[in-house]
């Protein structure tokens, strides 16, 4: 335990310090009751200094894509499976994610948000649980990917408000196949929520996705994957949401859902602020090769590839450390820049950028202590340790 959990006052004393605009050499980050209140030089004497070598303080990450880890599912509803995703994503320097179904059984469905809805209110272990996606549901066959189409439903006002009352305040975002709505008007319905509308598993075109933008959609799930890829004579959902300017992408920065040159090219078009690393994880995460469910859903890890037994890549088993890592060394990218893909852009995303989401003064202190070789080394939520 690096830190007493008694300790309210302390400085943290790192080799490199990582903030949203810079790398901080030899600098020390004052923690106050849960709160960064400096970021300097000089040491008061009379205030306990935690030494951490030659290891990295990133600002906590923040998964906006996750589904599960080591055995556990979102779809399970159980507060028990909640708390093991949120103690082993605190292993891999996550402080925030967001649940994340898939497409299941309406009433399995409306019990994996009611008990994302308790986590919100109560908190958790480890990582705190930031919001719930709705991924599932009303998606188009074309791009299903790992999701059960058999249980698709149209997208009505009523079974929204019926998730956005079991959610209680917590839900997020809500990923929608836009060829498939009656009327646009349905996205606004939603925005109007406070709830931001992504889009994915979708066979939409260029001028499908361009109008749902302009109605208030504001990015893309998992780009290139579960959606209408790019052709020179028809840019597709995918070349919508990269040549649109205001619109966030995720991104799964494994080098299996992306080549390391397409992963590159959504950086050079989008900028570090419009992409979010995510990882995607299933049930599978921390665990060996084997047979596993996504939901519903039947899946086979290989060499810690997830696939469902069709082949379609059914999520990722990987981790947000080894994101940002793969990140930085396969694009052109900087490690500000990749670091602030997951943790700021995400918590820019979710309109909590003033409380977390990087190393500055006034911030909640959540931290990801790393080596050299990205490794996590302890994990800190609010100034307390949680790994």
């Amino acid at each position: 335990m690096l830190i007493p959990t008694h300790l309210n006052r302390y400085y943290l004393k790192a080799a490199k310090v990582v903030t949203a605009d810079a790398v901080l050499l030899d600098h020390v980050v004052l923690v106050e009751q849960g709160k960064i209140t400096a970021i300097t030089t000089q040491i008061a004497p009379e205030i306990e200094v935690i030494d951490l070598g030659e290891h990295s303080l990133f600002p906590g990450f923040i998964d906006l894509h996750i589904h599960g880890r080591e055995g556990c599912d979102i779809m399970d509803g159980t507060p028990e499976s909640l708390e093991t995703i949120s103690r082993s994503l605190a292993k891999h320097g996550v402080t925030g994610f967001v649940g994340t179904t898939v497409t299941a059984d309406w009433d399995v469905s409306i019990q994996a948000y009611k008990n994302m809805a308790s986590a919100y209110q109560k908190g958790l272990a480890g990582a705190q649980l930031l919001g719930a996606y709705n991924e599932g549901l009303f998606f188009a066959e074309a791009h299903k990917g790992a999701h059960n189409e058999s249980f698709f439903l149209e997208l009505t006002k009523q079974r929204f408000d019926e998730i956005y009352a079991a959610c209680e305040g917590c839900l997020s975002s809500f990923a929608l196949a836009p060829e498939l709505l009656k009327s646009p008007d349905m996205i606004r319905y939603i925005t109007d929520k406070g709830v931001r509308v992504m889009l994915g598993h979708t066979d939409a075109n260029f001028e499908q996705t361009t109008q749902a933008l302009a109605h208030g959609a504001c990015g893309g799930v998992h780009i290139f994957n579960g959606m209408r890829g790019i052709h020179h004579r028809d840019p597709g959902c995918t070349g919508a949401l990269l040549m649109d300017k205001d619109a966030m992408v995720e991104l799964i920065p494994d080098g299996i859902h992306l080549h390391p040159s397409i992963m590159n090219m959504v950086y050079r078009l989008k900028g570090a602020d419009k992409i979010a690393l995510i990882t995607d994880c299933v049930s599978a995460g921390g665990l060996q090769d084997g047979r596993y469910r996504l939901g519903e859903l039947p899946i086979v890890v290989e060499q810690g590839v997830a696939r469902t037994e069709s082949g379609s890549l059914a999520g990722s088993t990987l981790t947000m450390e080894v994101g940002v890592e793969r990140f930085y060394n396969l694009t052109d990218a900087s490690l500000v820049e990749a670091t602030k893909m997951a943790s700021l852009v995400p918590a820019e995303f979710l309109n909590k950028a003033e409380q977390i989401g990087s190393i500055a003064v006034g911030k909640q202190a959540n931290f990801a202590l790393l080596d050299k070789d990205f490794s996590v080394q302890a994990t800190i939520c609010a100034g307390k340790q949680i790994f």
